[in-house]
């Protein structure tokens, strides 16, 4: 009975999320998707904020949907979908240790394929 529970909760969770985050979007900024078999590895400056850096040298910050609390020190976890996708503001990751759920918000490009600034 728990475990339907927190399945509800969080799935009823993922989909308030999806709404706020349809509603932030600016209808003229394509939503972006980074293919998960080009990322390099993430790091994580605080806990909005993940950068993906790939591995042609791009790197793309993702602002997340609010504060996703002890993500720099426990980093996250996420499931692709589509297979070999990661969204941004239609997926959530959850945070290791403390098992927090958080909404991934838009990416935005910070530097190009050999380091140059946006």
């Amino acid at each position: 009975m728990k475990v339907i529970l927190v399945a509800t909760i969080l799935s009823v969770a993922a989909s308030v999320g999806l709404a706020h985050a349809a509603a932030r979007m600016k209808p003229d900024e394509p939503n972006v998707c980074l293919d998960t078999t080009r990322i390099s590895n993430t790091t994580v400056p605080n806990d909005h904020t993940i950068l993906f850096h790939m591995n042609d040298g791009t790197v793309w910050a993702n602002h997340l949907h609010g504060y996703c609390s002890g993500l720099r020190f426990h980093g996250f976890a996420y499931v692709a979908t589509p297979p070999h996708q990661i969204c941004g503001n239609l997926m959530t990751i959850r945070v290791l240790q403390s098992g927090a759920i958080c909404m991934l918000g838009p990416f935005e490009k910070v530097s190009g394929p050999h380091g140059e600034k946006k």
